[in-house]
Parts: structure tokens; sequence; C-alpha cells
């Protein structure tokens, strides 16, 4: 082949080479930035925007015709429609391009920022612009904003046939966080210049429709419908599945969708959504429902982060269950915008039908330094109800309390702590207020300050309860604590101005200060009790303190067990009680005084209260112990007793079933005693009381004063069995009994003197008594043997007496009666004495006999007269054998030895019932009839009257 066919050929086979490289290399030789602000207009003219080119301008023709700009303005102020892009990328038709024409067939975007005004202006119906008629457009990583709401990372594609063609926009969006999909469908205007268009949201695995027409006015209104199976992924609620259907309005900045049927997790629910634009983005969902689950909802809006916009909730329903409990009518609406959640005008009945109303707000978000803020208000007739079905144990209260009430507080939590800074309420007709907080952690913390105007501790601390058990059992929590109550009443006592400071920390109990006042008196107690420091170890108190004054001491005394006089004296002396404890509770270490008028004891020892069991030293002291007695008992002095002080000396055992006195020394004017005493009250119907008693000197009462009755019912309240000794016993008068020692014995209320015996005057005196006060009437008896006592005094105080001798005897008494007088009255028995070596006072039989000598019989009346009346008989035995019988006493057989001379006969009787008495002394005569002297009248002062008729008859006859 010739070489210049060669040459053609190759030319041919290499010219759509050369056309490529030159439709490639071609535009990027040539600098189109020259041709910048003619491509500005020609895109303007078919975009029908201002458009303003600041960046580079690339042109391509392969693959495909492609005109590449940066920098792109499109729009701008007054035109509505405002766009920045960092890149715009028009698809040329190639055609058209190669005569010279720009003819766009696809519009992108690329980084674009698109603002489009919102609400559309009224009067200016929706029309695409030019470029979107049969025209693909195309938004890569773009922001859009409309009004306030920014779309971000927007990427879309647009589709526009001819100019009665729908235009159709799919893409994604991401807007707070939410990402989603839509797809819209957008007619063209009609002849009222209304648009229709449906719209598809879908985020979350849910979707959203809604169907209607742009306004020529602006706006839109349509139908909505949608659901999903996660309502949590879209609002600030509860996780499940959700419906809606209902009507949609778009005004100038609102969005509102009525009328709305819903389904939430298979509750019906009816309501009302809207979403304000302007002058911030905020969406308000109001809501009716039978019945709302509120546990989710709470769960949710305190989970939830940010929201992506201000989200209101206005929720009314028939019925809500909280942490298993139902609430009836339950209204209220929430606002959680930002970290802010906002409570207001929250109501609804608790169980036990108590309303309670709350409003408030949160600052900060809860869970992470938040804080809520809020104001409630309660009132109900079943308080007790409600607070059980609550969760509050009320188990160890009284089921009288909490009955009926209303109140408001302040309630404050935070992350670490829960408080009430105000708390003022009527609760069962008595006036509460106040303020508490709770802190919470491994170690919760709880302090508490109430007021009360009326307090009902029996209540609370109900009979059988342990009060120091209840505080210090474990409880894993601190406590600081104070109370006040202006009357508070525990177990029957009633205290006013009670006022508590206490704490509870790590186990360890601190009482700052508990005072009130009881009965008048002032109480204060303080101190802190402490764990034991290892396993099995008794707490510890510190710094224990009890003090009491009172000015009077009887309201208080009333107050303790047993029986106090009230007319006492000392009861009402002013009284003074101080008392302090240090030490483990298993030996407490006690120290204290009670001063009650002059009288002042003092006690000083070992407590063990885990036994219970007590040791120490008791002292009493008194100025007066007669007055004391007087002044306890409310009857007169004891003079018995005798001038001087009182004081016990005495080491004391304590057990709650025994008690004794070891080694006590006790001196009561002349008394002086001494020995040891346990008192018994455990397995017995009565106290038991034993032990011995020595006395250096025992003085003894005198006979009850006439008309008092016998007051022997302390008798039935203990048991005794003691043994007595004396060195001397003081009786009110006669001879004093020395070495004197007896068996005391009380059982069922019979007493018993068993084993009496000592020693008087030289002699012996042996007997017993017994006293029976369970017997109708009161029985005593007693049984006395006298040998060789000796007679230094008279006897029985008659004008003719017995004053010297050795008395030698024995009797047997018994009686009956309620009083003294009674049982002289009923006085039964025998009685035999022997009198030896003695003297008769008040009479001179041996001077009688030797009046009888006188030479003239009236010298002897005369002398005879003044020896019966005066003087004094010496005798070598006197023998008398007595009977006693109704308070008379006979005697049957009396004789009386005044030596070889004669023997006189003693006869007749002294009724000692009733003061009388008719004895008559007689002295026979070895010449002429006996001589004798009658004794008759008031025993107290009786007469005397010489028996001479006889004989002076007789000497009257002698030659």
């Amino acid at each position: 082949m010739p070489w210049p066919r060669r040459i053609a050929y190759g030319l041919l086979a290499t010219l759509p080479l050369v056309l490529v490289a030159a439709l490639w290399f071609g535009p990027h030789l040539t600098d189109w930035n020259e041709h910048r602000d003619r491509l500005a207009i020609l895109a303007a003219a078919r975009l029908g925007q201002p458009v303003k080119l600041s960046g580079p301008v690339e042109l391509a023709l392969l693959p495909q015709p492609m005109l590449e700009a940066g920098g792109v303005t499109i729009g701008g102020p007054g035109n509505g429609l405002s766009i920045q892009a960092r890149a715009l990328r028009l698809r040329l038709d190639l055609g058209a391009l190669l005569r010279f024409r720009l003819e766009p067939r696809e519009v992108v975007l690329v980084g674009a920022e698109i603002q489009l005004p919102w609400p559309p202006t009224s009067g200016q119906p929706f029309r695409p612009p030019p470029w979107l008629t049969e025209l693909r457009g195309r938004i890569e990583d773009s922001r859009i904003v409309i009004g306030s709401v920014a779309l971000e990372q927007v990427t879309a594609e647009l589709a526009a046939g001819a100019a009665t063609d729908a235009l159709k926009i799919d893409g994604r969006f991401r807007w707070r966080n939410l990402d989603a999909t839509f797809q819209t469908t957008l007619g063209r205007p009609g002849w009222d210049d209304a648009a229709p268009m449906d719209l598809t949201v879908s985020a979350a695995n849910a979707s959203l429709s809604t169907s209607g027409v742009l306004l020529a006015e602006g706006g839109f209104e349509g139908t909505l419908q949608g659901g999903g199976s996660d309502l949590s992924a879209l609002v600030p609620g509860p996780a499940g599945s959700f419906r809606l259907r209902g009507h949609i309005s778009a005004a100038a900045d609102l969005l509102t969708a009525s009328d709305l049927m819903m389904d939430i997790a298979g509750s019906p629910v009816r309501g009302v959504t809207t979403l304000r634009l302007a002058p911030q983005p905020r969406l308000d969902v109001a809501l009716i429902t039978g019945r709302v689950a509120l546990d989710p909802w709470i769960a949710a809006l305190r989970s939830a982060g940010r929201p992506a916009l201000p989200f209101g909730l206005d929720l009314s329903a028939e019925a809500a269950s909280f942490r298993g409990q139902t609430l009836r009518r339950l209204r209220g609406a929430a606002l959680l915008e930002g970290d802010r959640l906002t409570l207001s005008d929250v109501s609804a009945i608790l169980p036990g039908d108590t309303e309670v109303e709350l409003s408030g707000a949160t600052t900060g978000r809860l869970g992470a330094n938040g804080r809520l803020e809020g104001a409630i208000r309660f009132r109900g007739t079943a308080l007790r109800s409600t607070l059980i079905a609550l969760g509050l144990d009320l188990s160890a209260t009284e089921p009288t309390l909490l009955r009926q009430g209303e109140g408001r507080m302040r309630l404050v939590l935070e992350d670490s702590q829960a408080s009430v800074p105000e708390f003022v309420a009527t609760l069962d007709g008595a006036r509460v207020s106040g303020a508490g907080l709770l802190r919470f952690g491994t170690r919760p913390a709880l302090g508490l300050g109430l007021t009360f105007d009326r307090l009902d501790l029996d209540g609370w601390l109900p009979r059988g309860s342990d009060p120091l058990a209840l505080v210090l059992r474990p409880g894993g929590f601190d406590a600081n604590l104070r109370l006040a109550a202006e009357r508070a009443s525990w177990r029957g006592v009633m205290v006013e101005k009670l006022s508590l400071d206490g704490a509870l920390e790590a186990g360890r109990l601190t009482a700052r200060r508990v005072a009130g006042k009881v009965a008048g008196a002032d109480i204060a107690l303080s101190g802190q009790l402490a764990p034991g420091t290892a396993a099995n170890t008794p707490a510890r108190l510190t710094d224990g303190a009890l003090d009491i004054a009172a000015p009077i001491g009887r309201p208080l005394l009333a107050l303790l067990p047993g029986n106090w006089e009230e007319t006492a004296p000392l009861a009402g002396q002013p009284l003074a009680l101080r008392l302090s404890a240090s030490g483990p509770l298993n030996a407490l270490a006690l120290r204290g005084g009670l001063d009650m008028g002059e009288a002042r004891m003092e006690a000083n020892g070992t407590l063990d209260t885990m036994a219970p069991r007590y040791a120490g030293n008791l002292t009493l002291r008194h100025p007066g112990a007669a007055r004391l007695l007087a002044e306890a008992t409310g009857l007169p002095a004891p003079a018995w007793i005798g001038d001087g002080s009182l004081s016990l000396i005495s080491n004391v055992a304590l057990t709650p079933t025994a008690g004794q006195l070891e080694s006590f020394d006790l001196v009561a004017g002349e008394a002086r005693l001494g020995g040891q005493l346990a008192l018994a009250t455990a397995r017995a119907a009565r106290p038991r009381l034993t032990g011995r008693i020595n006395a250096e000197a025992l003085p003894l009462p005198g006979p009850a004063s006439p008309g008092t009755p016998l007051n022997l019912a302390p008798l039935g309240w203990l048991d005794a069995e003691i043994a007595l000794a004396a060195t001397r016993v003081l009786p009110p008068r006669g001879p004093v009994p020395e070495q004197t020692s007896a068996t005391l014995r009380l059982n069922g209320g019979i007493l018993g003197l068993d084993g009496l015996q000592g020693r008087i005057n030289g002699g012996r005196i042996e007997g017993g008594v017994r006293l029976d006060s369970t017997a109708t009437p009161p029985a005593l008896s007693a049984q006395l043997k006298l040998g060789g006592v000796g007679l230094h005094s008279a006897l029985t105080g008659l004008p003719i007496d017995l004053s010297a001798g050795q008395v030698e005897g024995e009797m047997d008494l018994r009686t009956a009666g309620h009083s003294p007088e009674a049982m002289v009255a009923g006085l039964e028995g025998s009685a035999q004495l022997v009198v030896q070596g003695g003297v008769l006072t008040g009479t001179d039989l041996g001077g009688a006999l030797r009046a009888t000598e006188a030479p003239t019989i009236a010298a002897a009346e005369a002398a005879l007269r003044k020896a019966l009346l005066d003087g004094a008989t010496g005798f070598e035995r006197l023998e008398a054998r007595l009977r006693i019988a109704a308070g008379r006493m006979v005697v049957e057989d009396g004789s009386l030895s005044i030596g070889e001379q004669a023997a006189a006969t003693l006869r007749g009787e002294a009724d000692l019932a009733h003061g009388g008495v008719n004895l008559s002394l007689s002295v026979p005569l070895v010449n002429g009839p006996p001589l004798g002297l009658t004794m008759t009248g008031p025993l107290a002062q009786p007469r005397r009257v010489p028996d001479l008729a006889d004989w002076l008859r007789w000497r009257a006859e002698q030659p």
C-alpha cells in the first residue's frame, strides 16, 4: 500500500483518540475563571435566582459535560430563598453545549447552607423555580434551616417533570441527634393557589404520614397518621409500640396535631400535640387516658438526655399505677426544657383516699448534680392506710394514729440528698411543723426537726416496747433529731415543754439534752451511748446525767408506784435529784444524790444493766429523826424515838427480783440498829424479807391513841423472817429489858414473835406473840414467863402498887378486835404471879397491926386509918392467880405474907375495858375480926376506903 494511503488510514485511526484527548485536556487548558461573571449571569437566567460565583470554575466534557463552580451563593435578601454552597455542579446537555448553550439536566449542591423562610408569606403561593422543571436535583452533605429549625447532614434527591407534574423529594437528615428519612410529593398549585402535599417521615422504627394542602395564604391543613415500635426513640417516654391518627395544621409558627386518637402500649389515649417553631421550638403533648403506668414514664424522663427540643406533657388519667400502687384522678403537667423539668398543677388521689397536689421544677439534670424543688399539699381522712400502702412500716405504732390530717411541705430532691425545708400539718387534730433532711449513700443520714403542740408518745411507743432497743437496733443509718412539744403524754404521764436534741451516728446514740416539765418538776437528761468495741462486748455510756428539780415533790411522787400519803408534809418539800453514770453497761458507775426538804440521800455504786444488778452504798441523813417520820407519814412526831438526828449507812445490792441491805447502820433518835436484810420478790405471791437486826438501843412505842383503828394492811404486803437482838429495849415505862432476842415471822398477814427471851433487872423473860391480821376481827395472842425479875420502881402506877421484889410468873393472853380498845374489851386468858421479898407501897399493913394495940379505941382508929392509907408494907411472898374474861381481870386467889405476924388476902377485879377497879385487901387478926382496905372507882384514880367497922364494933364491945 502506498505511503500516502497508509498515512491517511493512520490519521483516521488516531482521530478519535485525538478528539477524546482534546475533549479531556482542552477544558483543563482553558481558564474558565475569566468567564465567571458571564457564567453567573447565564446560571441566574436559568435558575431564576441571583447567582454569585466566588470560587474556581471548571468545565469537564468527559465522561459527561459537567460545570462545577465553587463559592456559590444563590438568592439573597428580599428573595426569600438563600443558598450558600461549597460547590455547584451542573450536568449539561451536550447537544446544547455544542450549540454554545447551557441547558442543565441535573443540579447538585454540595455542602450547602440553605435558608428557607418560614412560614410562607401570605399571598405568595408556591411556585417552583424554573430550574426545577424537567430537571433532577440533588443535595449532598448540606444543612437546611427552615425558620429556626435546622436540619443537619441533609442528603436529598429532587425530581421534577413538566410544569404540570408533581415535585418529588426523597432524602434523609439528622435533627437533634435523630436520623430520619422522608418522602415528599408536592403537587403544582391549582386555580385557588393551593398545592397538594403528601409527606412521610420515618425515624427510629416509626413513621408519620400526612396528606393535605399548602394553603395560598400560608400554612398547611391535612390528616395525620402513623405508628412505630418504640415510642421512647421519639419522645422521653416508655418503650413500646404506638399508633395514632388525627388532624394536622401548620400556621405561621405552630404545628398542631389535634383530635388525636392514639394507642400507646395497648392503652387508648386521646390528645393534642403542638410543635411551636417560634420564638423557640417546643413540643407539647396533652393526653387523656383511662389508665397509665407512671413508672416507665418517670424512668424515661430521669434517664433521658437533653431533649431535642423542649417537651411538655399534660396528662389526665382516671387511674395511674406508680410503684405498685394505684393513683386515681391523676392530673398534671410536665415540661422538659434542656436539663430543667417543671411540674405544675399535679394532683392525684392516693390509696386511702388521700388527696395530694404537687408543683415544682428541677435545676440541672436529675442523676447528674440535678435538683428538684417542689411544693406538696395533702389532705386525707385515712392517712395511715395511705402511708402503709406507700411502704411505711407502722406496725409498732397504735392503730389510732394518723387517721386524718392535712398539710403542706416544700421538697428538695438532689442526687445525694432529699430535704424538706418546710413542713406544716395538722395530724389527728395536732399541729406539727418543722424540717428534715435525708442524705443518701452507703450509710444514709437523717436530720429531722419537728415541733408539736400535742404529742401522744403512747401511740408511737406503745406499752411493751423498749424505746432504747428501738433506737439502737441495727438500721444502717445515722440520724440527727430535734423534737419539741408543748404537751406530750407517755404512759399516762403528761410532759410539758418537751424538748429532745439527740443524734445516732455509727451506732452511737447521743442525747445532747432531753428536757421537759413533769408534774411541775423540771427534768433534764443527757449522755452518750456507744456500741462495744468488739463482738459480744456491751455498749458504753459516757457522761450520762439526770437532773430533776421540783418546788413541791408531791405531784411527782404521786407518779411513782406504791401508796404515797398526799398529806404528808415531806411531800410538800422541794425535791432535787442529781444522777450521773459512766462506763460499760455491764459495769456502769452510778453516783447520785436526792434532796427532799432537809433529808438528803446519796448513792454510789455499780449497775450491771445486762443482768440487771446494782451494788453500792447508800447514805440517808436528816437532822431530826422524829421530825422526818412525822413529815413522811403525816402523823404526830413519835416522841418514843427520842431526840436526835437520823443517819443510815448501808451497802446495797439490788436485782429485779431481790434486794439487800448489807451491814447497815441506822441511828434514829435513841435507836441504834445494825445488821443485814434481804428482800426477794421472785417465785412467790408476796415479797419475802429475811435477815437479822442487832440493836444497841431499841425504843418501843407506847399504846395507840384512844379511838385509833388498827391499820394492819401492811402486814399483807410481804412475808418476813428476821432474827432480832437488842442490847437494850427502851419501853415507854417500866423496867428495861436487856440482851433480848426473838425471831420475827410474818407469813400471809400473820405476825409472830417467836423465841422471845431476855433479861430484866437480873431476871429473865421468855415468851412469844402472835397477831393474825387475816382473822375477822384481827386476833392477838401472847405467852410470857418471868423469872427472877427485880422490881426497882412502881409496877402499875396505882395508889397501891408493887415497888420492889423478885417477880416470877407466867401469863397466857388472847384477844381480837379492830382497835386497841376493842382488843382490851375482848381480852381473855390467865396469869400467875409470885413476888418474893417485895414492898407494897400505899399501905402499911404492919403499922395497922400495931395500931390495934393502941390503949384507946379512938387512938387505934386514927392509927389504923393512917397506916392503911399511907406507908409501905414489906412482905416475904405475894402470890396471885388471875383470870381474865371479856376485858375483866379477876383475882381468884391472892395472898400476901408479911412475916410471922399475919398473912393478907387479895380479892376483887379490875375492868380493863372500862377503866374500873374493885379490889379488897384483908388482914386477919388473932383477936377480933379482920381489918381491910378497899380500892374502888376509876382505874386511873381509884378511891381507897379502910374497912374498920367490924373491928371497931368488936373493940367497943370489949370490956
